[in-house]
């Protein structure tokens, strides 16, 4: 048998456990109730132990498996910190870390993609991988003019891997809903597996990264690297020195906070507006605070394709909400698929139900933070409360279901971060059609 088939088997067995633990855990939380413990009680414990083993599977793991951990752990933020806290450190070591491949792999990939000289391309390669991610990981190197440069290595097998691993997360599904309320996973995957492809085309995400690089050339709030060559496998960009965004969220300074979190900010709108692509990868591995202090961003298989930049109609939408004008947002949402005709609903109530949403523009400078992250899952997901039925009412066009993810992940990503953020003056300068409310 080959090292590829067992390597899947292995996935398998593992993610296959998933599910299985839960049901026992469950089981044995069913024994504590009737030995006398709180209904609450039991129910935290057999939460943060499924978590616990969920993020310790996940880790080991590479394909579609990371990638999906990797998904799960921008919304560690939406969790109560009784959940949360005893596994944040393994979350953040997932958002920018996995199992490195043998040097011996390594190298019959990068003949099969560059030749079998391909060391005399470089003054020195260095056989330990300085990250290493989902579909493939990153080794540092000189070239031969004196240029450090980072080799990025795609894993052997690893587009099976990928199609393999997405396939059995999916029954990870009914597990990670028991300890994120209300968070479809669904659409996630489904958005995860029509991108196989394109990630897996190194020569396609060279094209994406090369374009945001020559977009923010001499930037000095930006840092994107230069691609050198690129194969189908291989790509061989300039090297980035920093800070890994992840290490900010775990222990940053408060400056530190506040400059990440309004770069994140402003680098999400910059990218469809300078160079008609939406970085569409937002986890923190991808990010980091450079020497001079500019927001550095790497890894650019995941990009929605935007010319004319962002749809206008959100910056018009955003804005009449400000106002308060009910009755032109829900015309809106109508026009732009949001609402289906035959659905009623109720314009003031829209509002309500969306305002939570809007607060980080309704003051000069908000602060994200792990606490307004889980005001915001209570209010969408408390069936008591009377906004909660408008959720149901709501639809996602497949335009948009893209930017939904990337934002949605985005705020995951800012309120893990925790920074102040002039949002209004952000909005401002990079969303189509928007004007702030006076305030």
């Amino acid at each position: 048998m080959s090292d590829l088939p067992r390597r899947a088997i292995s996935r398998g067995v593992k993610l296959a456990g998933l599910p299985v633990g839960f049901a026992g855990r469950t089981a044995i939380g069913l024994g504590k109730r009737v030995g006398g413990k709180s209904a609450e009680a039991v129910a935290a414990e057999v939460q943060a132990r499924t978590a616990e083993q969920m993020f310790k599977v996940l880790g080991e793991l590479k394909g579609g498996a990371m990638k999906f951990g990797q998904a799960m752990s921008i919304f560690e933020a939406a969790l109560p910190e009784e959940i949360a806290g005893p596994y944040r450190a393994t979350l953040t070591k997932l958002q920018d870390a996995a199992p490195p491949m043998p040097a011996a792999s390594v190298h019959k990939v990068l003949a099969e993609q560059l030749g079998v000289r391909w060391r005399r391309r470089f003054e020195s390669f260095d056989d330990k991988p300085a990250a290493a991610a989902s579909i493939g990981q990153v080794h540092k190197a000189v070239l031969k003019d004196g240029r450090a440069v980072a080799v990025k290595v795609q894993y052997p097998g690893a587009g099976e891997a990928l199609i393999s691993d997405l396939n059995q997360v999916s029954r990870v599904a009914r597990v990670a809903a028991s300890w994120i309320p209300g968070l479809d996973l669904k659409p996630i995957l489904a958005e995860l597996k029509a991108r196989v492809v394109e990630e897996l085309d190194y020569s396609s995400e060279a094209e994406s990264q090369q374009a945001f690089a020559d977009a923010f050339a001499g930037s000095e709030e930006f840092a994107i690297p230069q691609v050198v060559l690129s194969t189908e496998r291989v790509i061989v960009s300039e090297w980035l020195d920093g800070v890994p965004l992840s290490r900010i969220i775990s222990d940053g300074t408060p400056e530190q906070r506040d400059i990440t979190a309004r770069r994140y900010l402003e680098f999400l709108l910059a990218g469809p507006e300078m160079c008609g692509l939406l970085h569409a990868d937002p986890h923190p591995g991808n990010f980091r605070l450079t020497p001079d202090g500019r927001f550095g961003v790497l890894d650019f298989g995941a990009v929605k394709r935007l010319p004319e930049g962002m749809p206008p109609e959100i910056g018009r939408l955003l804005t009449l909400a400000l106002e308060g004008d009910a009755e032109a947002v829900v015309k809106g949402l109508r026009e732009e698929g949001f609402i289906k005709a035959t659905i009623e609903v109720d314009p003031q109530g829209l509002l309500q139900y969306l305002d939570p949403f809007l607060a980080p523009a309704h003051t000069d400078v908000f602060r994200f933070s792990r606490k307004w992250l889980q005001e915001l899952f209570a209010h969408i997901n408390d069936p008591r409360k009377p906004t909660w039925s408008m959720g149901l009412k709501l639809n996602l066009p497949p335009e948009y279901l893209l930017i939904h993810r990337v934002w949605l992940g985005g705020i995951g990503v800012l309120c893990q971060i925790e920074g102040e953020v002039p949002v209004l003056d952000v909005l401002a300068e990079y969303l189509p059609e928007f004007t702030p409310p006076p305030l």
